[in-house]
């Protein structure tokens, strides 16, 4: 199992992309229970990326539009970093 560490960024752009929709919410919890037990869990989708500020990261899906930009740190690949989150297109996204 992976331990999740979420950046100020991630927690803020949350706040933004999810608020306070409970089926989004329900959607990121059950995203990031899969991304801490299996990174590679085939519903994630996850893959390399090129984003908007951290250069290639992974991403993985939490909906049709919304993904999670990750990574895993650098001295520790069992701690999984949650850089950001915002959509594949549109005004929050995290794609280049």
């Amino acid at each position: 199992m992976f331990l999740l560490n979420f950046t100020v960024t991630f927690s803020s752009h949350r706040e933004k992309v999810v608020g306070t929709n409970k089926v989004l919410n329900k959607q990121l919890k059950t995203t990031l229970q899969k991304l801490a037990l299996n990174p590679k869990h085939p519903s994630l989708h996850s893959h390399k990326v090129d984003t908007l500020t951290y250069g290639s990261r992974w991403s993985s899906s939490v909906t049709g539009d919304i993904r999670i930009i990750w990574d895993y740190d650098s001295e520790n690949r069992l701690i999984i970093l949650l850089l950001d989150i915002g959509g594949h297109s549109g005004t929050h996204k995290v794609y280049k």
